[in-house]
């Protein structure tokens, strides 16, 4: 099988810009890597829209071929993907709280049912995990939407009626809140950045990119063959809603607030469709590293931050010059990162393609295989997150 390159270049954006941000934020407390330093919070919103369409996509598929889908079967994979590595971490922040940045992180049960990111406050311990947890939401909600028929074959109206309001919700719920917390640094953040009906639509753009792949196929097939404009239209996009970030406060002005978010969102699902376009550069051109860093940064994205602290340490007394520290931070999370995937990710990987290697009920008269599904071997064409 060959491999999505477009997606894996968007993947190792997405993980690039998040390490830039907080390099800045926690390490350098300068952007030291300019403009990057600045937008590099929206790899977060390039991950949500990522993971909106590769697990939609996975269920809307099955959907296709009248598969049951296996609630069971769907939250084991997630289960047996998404926890290993975020419990390793987990038990070294409260194991061995100072070698991971001496602060102290919320309880425990709020990271073991993923509402650490519910009233959460900055400078706490593992406080990116806020996340992982509103995507552990999302990886929750729309299964049972599945299962409860939203998407049915033929009645797809509804479906995107859903999708719209629902954006529209979280536009209205980020402009009620930000009068009461909008010119409050440490407010905004609790109640609108962190919070999950704040951000959970960025994960809509990329269901709706996996609606019109499953279940519009005249619309989609135009639509891939048009990619390089697509792809054009997709930057320009992108640069037009990261621009006007920039301009505009990183992200805290009402402007942003209100409806920044979805339309970043949106900007980024346009790059998505252009990833699986073969008509498309973005989807032909492999650059180099971005494979790697792409199967690898669910374990760098977990681990980078406590790694940053160490070397916000090791720094104050070693002044290295110029873009040696940054770089050499990022090669430690790298590493990091590749080591915690191979040793943890890839073993439970394995189990689970053995013991459930489809989230729907088999069929006798047919393979429970799925090709078109996400598979997190290392040939496999898209890796889930």
């Amino acid at each position: 099988m060959s491999r999505e390159h477009g997606l894996d270049s968007l993947r190792a954006a997405a993980i690039a810009l998040v390490f830039m941000y907080h390099y800045t934020s926690f390490v350098s407390h300068e952007p030291t890597f300019g403009f990057l330093s600045v937008i590099g919070w929206t790899g977060v919103d390039l991950f949500f829209v990522l993971s909106g369409y590769l697990i939609s996509n996975q269920l809307f598929a099955g959907v296709v071929r009248n598969q049951t889908l296996s609630l069971k079967r769907f939250y084991a994979r997630r289960a047996l993907r998404t926890l290993p590595a975020y419990w390793f971490i987990l038990a070294l922040y409260f194991l061995l709280p100072d070698w991971m940045g001496g602060q102290h992180p919320p309880p425990l049960w709020k990271f073991l049912t993923f509402t650490q990111n519910w009233d959460l406050h900055g400078g706490t311990a593992f406080s990116h995990a806020w996340s992982l947890c509103i995507e552990e939401q999302f990886y929750l909600v729309l299964p049972l939407a599945v299962a409860g028929g939203l998407w049915q074959v033929g009645h797809l109206r509804r479906a995107w009626v859903v999708l719209g309001a629902l954006i529209l919700m979280a536009i209205t719920a980020r402009t009620l809140l930000w009068f009461p917390y909008g010119n409050d640094f440490s407010a905004y953040h609790t109640h609108i950045y962190y919070s999950t009906i704040g951000r959970f639509d960025e994960f809509l753009p990329g269901v709706a990119v996996a609606m019109l792949k499953n279940f519009n196929r005249p619309c989609w097939d135009r639509l891939m063959a048009q990619g390089q404009r697509l792809l054009l239209i997709g930057c320009i996009a992108v640069g037009v809603a990261l621009s006007v970030e920039y301009r505009f406060d990183e992200g805290q002005s009402l402007l942003i607030t209100a409806v920044g978010y979805s339309s970043i969102a949106m900007a980024f699902a346009l790059l998505v469709a252009a990833a699986l376009s073969p008509r498309s550069w973005l989807h032909r051109i492999q650059i180099p590293g971005a494979y790697h860093l792409a199967i690898w940064s669910y374990s760098i994205y977990l681990s980078h931050n406590a790694i940053d602290n160490v070397a916000l340490r090791l720094f104050s007394t070693w002044k290295p010059n110029g873009m040696i520290a940054p770089l050499l931070v990022a090669a430690v999370c790298i590493a990091a990162g590749a080591l915690i995937y191979r040793t943890i990710e890839v073993p439970f990987m394995a189990f689970r393609a053995r013991r459930f290697p489809s989230a729907f009920e088999p069929k006798a008269s047919a393979s429970v295989w799925n090709t078109s599904t996400p598979v997190d071997s290392l040939q496999g064409i898209e890796v889930d997150r």
